[in-house]
């Protein structure tokens, strides 16, 4: 069961350069310990739901919405939106930018889905600042993840596939779909990027829960919202997000000595649970827990309650 809802007791906007500004808000203790949430997407924003993972009298949670998305500006549904300054080693730079600014020395690592890997990637390259890392619906973006995605799982979502697939001219089924579709996005005619923003939507959603039944987020379906994760997820994907192929797994030796939890549903569509299997072989302090009956989403049956007992195993005992 989830901690009950709470609102920040602090936020603002942090001026990370390259004209963007990220929102961050802390809830919780302010004398507990730091963790800091990465969300999925990417793209996705944060939500009031992710505050609720963690015990509020023992950790100090730090949020914020990556460049681009939530309530980060400027936001990628803007007209003529630029995302050459959004990379994941931008992210990382901000993480960076947020620690200090508020006088966090070291903390918990938390990501989600996309925000695994971008936890990953932060804790490989600054592995003498993270205490701990817990990771839920575990990905690399491993090029092998990204086809998956957008190809190989259509064989077990034929109808949503259909419809993904319409999305595209016929000229250009047989090619790279996130390629194809990121330059609709990117067009300037909401006749044109409107229409992708939702298809592309509509896809993801049909992966995320174990339920084929289960309705979106309703938030999910505002279009600026749409247009702006569509275009920041093809933007990352179409570069592999800037990580040499299989570079996490490869470097996972760097994860030495900092203990790690991965919470993964063993009908995980949108991330198989090959990927989580791969990083537990290699990282020797991981510890993989698999839950049966849950897919990609943290609102499956079970996959609260793991996340709550892995955030609740390295908060400080009374």
């Amino acid at each position: 069961m989830l901690y009950p809802e709470i609102e920040p007791y602090d936020n603002g906007m942090l001026d990370v350069g390259d004209g963007q500004a990220i929102y961050w808000e802390v809830c919780g203790n302010p004398t507990g310990t730091p963790v800091v949430v990465l969300h999925g997407g990417p793209g996705s924003g944060c939500t009031p739901t992710m505050r609720r993972f963690f015990d509020p009298d023992a950790y100090r949670i730090v949020l914020f919405d990556q460049r681009g998305c939530g309530r980060s500006t400027p936001h990628a549904s803007a007209p003529h939106f630029d995302l050459t300054a959004n990379t994941t080693q931008h992210l990382i730079a901000d993480i960076e930018r947020l620690r200090p600014f508020l006088a966090i020395e070291k903390w918990l690592v938390f990501g989600s889905s996309w925000g695994s890997t971008l936890a990953l990637a932060y804790a490989e390259k600054k592995p003498w600042l993270v205490n701990g890392i817990v990771l839920v619906g575990v990905t690399m973006t491993r090029r092998a993840e990204i086809d998956w995605l957008y190809r190989g799982v259509r064989r077990l979502r034929p109808e949503a596939w259909a419809a993904f697939q319409a999305g595209v001219p016929a000229s250009e089924r047989d090619q790279d779909f996130v390629e194809a579709y990121h330059r609709l996005l990117m067009d300037p005619d909401p006749a044109i990027h409107g229409p992708a923003a939702r298809r592309w939507c509509a896809w993801e959603d049909s992966l995320v829960s174990s339920d084929p039944n289960a309705r979106p987020d309703p938030a999910r379906q505002e279009p600026t919202f749409q247009l702006a994760f569509a275009r920041i997820v093809t933007h990352y994907f179409r570069h592999s997000a800037w990580l040499e192929d299989g570079v996490i797994l490869a470097e996972a030796g760097k994860l030495a000595g900092i203990k790690g939890i991965m919470i993964h549903g063993r009908l995980d569509l949108a991330a198989p649970l090959i990927t989580a299997w791969d990083l537990d072989r290699a990282w020797s302090d991981g510890r993989l827990v698999v839950v049966g009956s849950a897919g990609h989403s943290s609102g499956d049956p079970g996959m609260a309650d793991a996340v709550i007992a892995a955030t609740d195993e390295f908060a400080p005992q009374s």
